[in-house]
């Protein structure tokens, strides 16, 4: 029997998932990444002799990745150490208020009551049950399936849920949804920020998204040795299961021929013949014909208003005084609605930016490390690859954050060469094509989710696969991604071959 031949372009996690997959289904599988590690947006960044995450900072759905190891032989367990979260993160706010978020939903309903009153507590539980709600509605029918429409995603909820369907409000916005749940602005402030996972404004994405705090509060676990290991170890099984993992190694572009796909040509020359390729970046750099004239019409061109967020990071080793950090932290900005209008509609900076800080140091309780390693994210317009922001102005963005932590309490000292920036530009550079989007298309609207690109494109032999396509951003659902397009490509080689091939082990469980 002929071994098929499957090149991976792209070495972030849905990247190192789908080769995992192919290898375990016996295919000869090359991954080609042009950065010098694994991990896509999942990196870290050194300052000094510290080394610091600078991507994806929150773990979740554990099962994902536990089902992506065992069937490949494996444990998570075994590959990586991991400590549950028993607080999920802490939020200020300029008039001195803050709450926490616990693993535990009655220690959170007794934080909200004490912070809002007993009958938002009450409210906070409702609205966790609707959140849950929303994710068991949709995880099969939707978050673990190929990319439905809205036609095969009513047939496959069934007609006896179609209650359930129709429950989840997938027509309102998330901040319309919200304050229907809540009557304190804050809390709708809190559960509004959800949609910045997706990379979009929780003024316009839908209701549906709500179902990202009940991932979130059904675990959140810290990575010990910082949350590259995850790349790190994911690699390290798909070198096991015989994948050539190839770095510093750019793809010029993938070739075709009698209209479907032959191989990758290597910046240098080199081409590497292939039965299918597995494209794990962002979709519009295949549309805008980054990796190749043949491939350009398989994705749908991806237009710059539709992007979602960027950001502009400060990875710090930095002493703090006056606030309490634990692991995650948001502090709120006073005008919400004013910080999303600014990006989207005016494609600026927010004057009034909300700032997320991970304190990468503080697994157990507030015990505080001097100095510590911090990573401090405000979002920002994705226009990296029309508009660069001068030292100037990214001291002026320095200064609104460090203003808003000084109102909610916090200090931060930390000297010039202990601090790493990286702006919408240079997030262009590191993923070229998306003007520094990092989560793909905005999730604007009730049609957004049916917009992403699924694994399968217009190409015989083309699958793609990262947070830009189904079943949308963020870990656990880019790790799906590689896991979708690799069960669709065995399942076009298994349907042509004249010899059937084993079937992917275990699918897409998560358990």
């Amino acid at each position: 029997m002929q071994t098929n031949r499957a090149v991976v372009i792209g070495a972030g996690v849905g990247g190192l998932a789908a080769a995992i997959d192919l290898a375990v289904a016996g295919l000869d599988v090359t991954l080609v990444e042009r950065a010098a590690t694994p991990g896509g947006k999942l990196r870290e960044v050194p300052i000094g002799t510290q080394a610091l995450d600078a991507g994806p900072t929150v773990f979740t759905m554990r099962g994902i990745f536990q089902s992506l190891f065992e069937d490949a032989g494996d444990d998570l367990s075994r590959r990586l150490v991991l400590q549950p979260a028993t607080v999920l993160a802490r939020h200020a706010w300029t008039d001195g208020s803050q709450l926490d978020l616990h693993a535990d939903l009655e220690q959170s309903a007794e934080a909200v009551g004490m912070f809002a009153g007993a009958a938002e507590a009450r409210r906070f539980l409702a609205y966790s049950a609707h959140a849950c709600a929303v994710y068991q509605t949709l995880q099969k029918s939707f978050i673990e399936a190929q990319r439905p429409n809205p036609i095969s995603l009513t047939r496959r909820v069934g007609l006896s849920r179609l209650a359930d369907l129709w429950r989840i409000t997938p027509f309102h916005s998330l901040w319309t949804a919200l304050g229907r749940h809540f009557r304190d602005p804050r809390l709708q402030q809190l559960f509004g920020r959800y949609a910045t996972y997706c990379g979009s404004s929780p003024f316009a994405a839908p209701a549906t998204l709500m179902l990202v705090s009940h991932v979130e509060r059904d675990g959140v676990w810290f990575v010990e040795g910082g949350m590259h290991q995850l790349a790190l170890a994911m690699a390290d099984l798909a070198s096991r299961c015989g994948v050539n993992l190839r770095y510093s190694t750019q793809a010029q572009a993938v070739t075709t021929r009698a209209g479907r796909v032959s191989g990758v040509t290597l910046e240098g020359g080199e081409q590497l013949p292939a039965d299918l390729v597995i494209c794990n970046g962002d979709a519009a750099a295949v549309s805008s014909g980054l990796l190749g004239a043949d491939i350009a019409r398989a994705v749908p061109a991806q237009p710059p208003s539709k992007r979602s967020l960027s950001a502009i990071t400060w990875n710090l080793v930095a002493t703090t005084d006056g606030f309490p950090l634990t692991h995650h932290n948001v502090f709120f900005s006073e005008n919400y609605r004013a910080e999303f209008d600014d990006i989207f509609q005016h494609q600026r900076t927010p004057r009034m930016p909300t700032v997320y800080i991970c304190a990468q140091d503080r697994h157990h309780g507030d015990g505080k490390v001097e100095p510590e390693r911090l990573l401090c994210l405000t979002n920002a317009p994705a226009n990296g690859d029309r508009s660069t922001l001068s030292d100037s102005e990214i001291m002026q963005c320095e200064k609104r954050m460090l203003a808003l932590l000084g109102n909610c309490g916090l200090k931060l000292e930390y000297r010039p060469t202990d601090r790493m920036v990286t702006t919408p530009a240079d997030f262009n550079r590191l993923f070229p094509g998306t003007g520094g989007a990092l989560y793909g298309m905005a999730s604007h609207g009730w049609t957004a989710s049916f917009r992403r690109p699924a694994s399968k494109t217009s190409i015989p032999g083309l699958y793609l696969a990262g947070g830009s396509t189904h079943p949308g951003p963020g870990l656990p659902m880019a790790t799906l991604s590689g896991r979708l397009a690799a069960q669709r490509a065995l399942a076009d080689l298994s349907s042509t071959a004249k010899s059937r091939m084993a079937a992917m082990p275990g699918g897409t469980s998560t358990r």
